[in-house]
C-alpha cells in the first residue's frame, strides 16, 4: 500500500481528525482560508507549551491574514482539552493517535532522548493555502521565533 504524503505546491490529500470541542475537523472545512497545521511532540511539555502560547499570542494577526491554526499531536482528546483550556488556546487541537496525519505529512522520525532512540513527532509546521495546496513547510522547528516567522511567510 503506498502511503500518500503531502507535497509542496500540490493539493493536500483530504483528511479528517478528531478535535477539541468534540468536533471532527476536515481539510475541506477550511476552503477559502489558509490553514497552518503545526505538529508538536506532546501536550504540557515546555517547548510544546511555549509554541502553542506563541501561536495563541499572534492568533488575531493570523486571523487578519485569513489563516486558521490547528495544533496536532498524538495525545488524546482528553489531554488536548486540558492543555487547550489551561493555556487558553483560541484554536483547536487535533488528536492523531493513529498517526494518520503524522504519516500524511511525514513527521514521525527517529529521535533520541537520554541515549534512548524512539519514533516520535518531529516539530514541524505546514501552511496550506485557501485552495488546499501545501505552500510552505518548516521541519525540525526551533520554537523561539517560529510563530513570527510563519506569520511573516503568509502573503
Amino acid at each position: 500500500m503506498s502511503q500518500k504524503i503531502a507535497q509542496l505546491n500540490k493539493k493536500v490529500p483530504a483528511f479528517k481528525a478528531s478535535a477539541t470541542g468534540d468536533k471532527i475537523i476536515k481539510l475541506s472545512d477550511f476552503a477559502g482560508k489558509n490553514l497552518l497545521l503545526y505538529f508538536y511532540p506532546k501536550d504540557s511539555t515546555p517547548g510544546c507549551t511555549t509554541e502553542g502560547q506563541n501561536f495563541r499570542d499572534l492568533y488575531k494577526k493570523f486571523l487578519k491574514k485569513n489563516t486558521a491554526i490547528l495544533g496536532v499531536s498524538r495525545d488524546s482528546i482528553r489531554k488536548h482539552e486540558n492543555f487547550k483550556a489551561k493555556h487558553e488556546f483560541p484554536f483547536d487541537l487535533l488528536s492523531d493517535e493513529t498517526e494518520q496525519l503524522c504519516q500524511l505529512f511525514n513527521v514521525i522520525k527517529l529521535k533520541k532522548l537520554y541515549g534512548k532512540e524512539y519514533m516520535g513527532i518531529e516539530r514541524s509546521s505546514f501552511l496550506i493555502d485557501e485552495k488546499g495546496v501545501l505552500r510552505q513547510e518548516w521541519r525540525k522547528v526551533k520554537v523561539k521565533g517560529h510563530a513570527e516567522e510563519v506569520l511573516q511567510a503568509i502573503s
